[in-house]
C-alpha cells in the first residue's frame, strides 16, 4: 500500500492509497471519527481503472496530518498489544 497526497490545505488533507485495503483503512477511520477535532472524513473509491482510492480529512481545528499519524498510532499499539498477547 503506498500513499500518494493530492491536495492539502490548512484544514483539509486528501491522500491517494495505491493498492488500498480497507481491512487496513477503517479502523483508522473509525478512530479519526471519534476525534472531536475532525470534522469530515471519507473513503472514497470510484472506479478502481480510472481514479485512485483517497482518504479525505477535514478538521474543526488542528494539524490533518496529525490526527492521521495519532490515529495510525493508536490503531499500531492496539495489534502491538495483540501480539504480544
Amino acid at each position: 500500500m503506498q500513499l500518494q497526497l493530492i491536495d492539502k490545505t490548512e484544514n483539509s488533507i486528501k491522500i491517494g492509497i495505491i493498492d488500498a485495503d480497507t481491512t487496513l483503512i477503517l479502523p483508522v477511520i473509525e478512530k479519526l471519527n471519534a476525534n472531536s477535532d475532525v470534522k469530515i472524513v471519507r473513503f472514497i473509491e470510484t472506479h478502481p481503472e480510472l481514479d485512485t482510492p483517497a482518504l479525505y480529512v477535514e478538521m474543526h481545528s488542528g494539524d490533518p496530518v496529525a490526527a492521521i499519524v495519532k490515529a495510525s498510532e493508536e490503531i499500531a499499539g492496539y495489534f502491538s498489544e495483540i501480539a504480544k498477547a
